[in-house]
């Protein structure tokens, strides 16, 4: 049943602190809720409450178009235009190009170089979205957002990874095919999701394989049991973030726009 539309409020005929009865998101203390939307970065605190006033704020699933709401950043869900903003205060979401050589580990006994020698002062206890091999360089993701971090490696939600391995060529023209229908691993079959060539030159090709699993070097068992040997091997995209011109042991803070729709990639 489609709730009914609630009416513009002129906050200068409205009395501080009014709520519509039917209104059930107004936390008493709370923070204004164009000021929540604004310092999450959406947009000014003028155009956030345009914003409202056009009814495309919504908190915990409820159009809010009230002037002055006043909402829980930390435990309340805020969308504006059906994407999800981070309003959680202490939740945090970056990108890390991680170099060839590094373990994808918070610490590691036997010395090498891991993930916290690069995110160890942006923030406590952050977790790293996936893994990649100590000699697979590229696209790392980095929250402290459990539930985020959770979805986007579960299989059920079918978040693609795309990589680009380099590969001795020449590449025969049923590669492609066969990768998509699967191929033979000890642990199963495994498919891509798409492939294509982006570069041959001499006895080499640069080739890109997108797929959503995470199994264990899989991309480089994949291609290697199709009888190309993998030289080189990076990620550089995951999910709507790509790594970009981020350079190695470079870490860079996900935008709104990134953050939100790795929301929406996850259902969240």
């Amino acid at each position: 049943m489609k709730a009914a539309r609630q009416p513009l409020r002129d906050h200068a005929f409205y009395p501080e602190g009014y709520t519509d009865e039917r209104d059930t998101t107004e936390v008493p203390g709370g923070v204004r809720l164009q000021k929540v939307l604004a310092q999450a970065g959406v947009a000014s605190r003028r155009a956030c409450e345009e914003m409202i006033g056009e009814g495309r704020v919504t908190v915990n699933g409820q159009v809010v178009r009230r002037f002055g709401a006043k909402v829980d950043p930390a435990t309340q869900v805020i969308h504006v235009d059906g994407k999800r903003i981070p309003t959680a205060p202490d939740l945090v979401y970056y990108a890390l190009n991680k170099p060839i050589g590094v373990v994808s580990t918070m610490d590691d006994p036997q010395g090498r170089p891991c993930l916290a020698d690069y995110v160890e002062e942006l923030a406590p206890r952050l977790f790293h979205v996936g893994r990649l091999d100590t000699e697979t360089e590229g696209l790392l993701l980095l929250t402290n957002d459990g539930e985020l971090a959770n979805r986007l490696t579960h299989p059920s939600y079918g978040v693609q990874k795309k990589y680009w391995a380099k590969v001795p060529g020449p590449i025969p023209r049923d590669l492609g095919r066969r990768l998509k229908q699967g191929i033979e691993l000890e642990d199963g079959i495994a498919r891509a999701d798409s492939f294509s060539i982006v570069q041959e030159h001499g006895q080499q090709a640069l080739v890109e394989v997108v797929l959503h699993e995470g199994r264990k070097h899989v991309v480089r068992r994949m291609l290697e049991e199709a009888g190309h040997r993998v030289i080189d091997l990076a990620r550089i995209e995951f999910g709507p973030v790509k790594l970009g011109r981020t350079k190695p042991g470079t870490v860079r803070a996900l935008t709104l726009k990134e953050v939100g729709e790795l929301y929406a990639a996850v259902k969240l």
